[in-house]
């Protein structure tokens, strides 16, 4: 079912929520994660790291024929193995060392119950898988929101383009900090998380690309600052409370 924007109580003006409805009128909802189950879905996560998904899916699907899609199978395999089978998906030993790294630690720490992990905490889940080898902030996040079900927002790197080229955030912010002002200025809801964040994806490939971004027909176009908009809520410096200047993007 398609998520339908929710005004939010603040002032007149652009909120995130109408950016969030402009691209899903143009794109219409996305209905990530394309996986199966939990299990596949924390493998693409660490699959999908720098490269696309495609390229992860074809390393996925190496796994399921070999019928490594299950806890009792993947505990079994060996690394050598397991580095020949993700290949597809590029810089195949870090990603193979950092699976058979996850699943030991699961094992050991959680009995290699996915329902025990997911049961934590959300912080605390949070913080146990950013301890882990190969697991940074952006792929954590992935984890907890696709497959925990919990409103964590994935600020990857087409998130902050986006927000930054609008004047949201700062060119140089990090992903705390956006992360921070997305949790800040929407409503704390898993499947709405999961929709902006496709959207956004699209929107980047499409779009707001690193160099030479196609604003004319962007759906976002409208609520750039050159276009008159307004938008709410300005990042801050969350340990002064000082506003901070959006500088203009040079690259």
């Amino acid at each position: 079912m398609e998520l339908e924007a929710q005004q939010p109580e603040t002032p007149p003006g652009i909120t995130l929520l109408h950016y969030y409805s402009a691209l899903l009128q143009r794109f219409g909802a996305q209905r990530w994660w394309p996986a199966r189950t939990r299990l596949e879905v924390i493998l693409g996560a660490v699959l999908t790291q720098n490269t696309n998904w495609n390229n992860a899916a074809l390393a996925l699907k190496n796994l399921r024929q070999s019928g490594l899609l299950r806890w009792d199978s993947l505990r079994r395999v060996s690394l050598e193995d397991l580095e020949r089978l993700v290949r597809p998906a590029g810089f195949y030993r870090q990603k193979a060392r950092t699976i058979h790294s996850f699943v030991e630690w699961l094992l050991a720490r959680h009995r290699g119950s996915l329902h025990a992990l997911f049961a934590q905490p959300p912080q605390e889940l949070r913080r146990q898988l950013l301890q882990l080898r190969g697991l940074g902030p952006e792929t954590t996040d992935a984890i907890i929101l696709y497959a925990g079900k919990m409103p964590f927002f994935v600020a990857d790197a087409y998130t902050r383009r986006i927000l930054a080229r609008h004047g949201l955030l700062p060119v140089a912010a990090d992903y705390a900090s956006a992360q921070t002002f997305l949790h800040r200025h929407l409503p704390a809801k898993v499947e709405l998380f999961n929709e902006f964040h496709a959207l956004l994806v699209e929107a980047g490939k499409r779009h707001c690309k690193r160099q030479e971004p196609k604003c004319d027909d962007c759906p976002l176009a409208p609520f750039l600052p050159d276009a008159g908009a307004q938008p709410q809520g300005i990042l801050r410096d969350y340990s002064s409370g000082a506003s901070m200047a959006c500088p203009e993007e040079t690259t």
